[in-house]
């Protein structure tokens, strides 16, 4: 059996909510980094980097990656930008990895409806269409190069967790 699921891609592709109930149908533990984050720094995402600037915050995500990597059969739901750091793609690549893909309009209209948008501070400082346009393209070889498979997170949150439970059943039976 491998040791933990771990769930990457861009803000608002459903890593959280597909996450918690993957864990729900597997009975493991989940975990979200960026709430083990917050709950670290003792602050908000956003005030944190307006106090460390991104480089520090990329290095507190990195730690908590590490220390949440040292859990067992659990599912773990990483920040949009884990995959930006060698280090955290060569940990991910030692478990099952789900990069949970959603195109632009879909990410848009998830992060748009999220009363708690405001928490996230702006990568770019662009329109959120034009952000997110971006971020997927400087990173949508490191999420693909990261996963064992890649989901379909456009579709419904049961479909998404579906397709991967067939694929971790799969992978842990050692047929990748």
């Amino acid at each position: 059996m491998v040791s933990n699921i771990y769930l990457i891609g861009p803000r608002a592709c459903g890593k959280t909510t597909v996450g918690k109930q993957l864990a729900d149908k597997l009975r493991l533990e989940f975990f979200d980094s960026d709430e083990v984050l917050v709950r670290k720094a003792g602050c908000e995402i956003a005030q944190y980097v307006e106090q460390h600037g991104w480089d520090g915050f990329r290095d507190l995500e990195a730690e908590v990656l590490r220390e949440l990597s040292v859990q067992q059969n659990a599912v773990i739901s990483c920040g949009g930008g884990i995959v930006v750091r060698e280090e955290n793609r060569t940990l991910l690549g030692d478990n099952f990895t789900v990069y949970i893909k959603a195109d632009v309009e879909t990410l848009a209209n998830r992060l748009l409806s999220d009363p708690n948008h405001d928490q996230r501070p702006s990568l770019t400082g662009k329109s959120i269409v034009d952000e997110i346009r971006e971020v997927l393209d400087a990173r949508e070889d490191l999420y693909s190069g990261c996963a064992n498979l890649v989901a379909d997170g456009s579709g419904s949150i049961e479909d998404v967790c579906s397709e991967i439970l067939d694929s971790y059943q799969s992978f842990s039976k050692g047929e990748k």
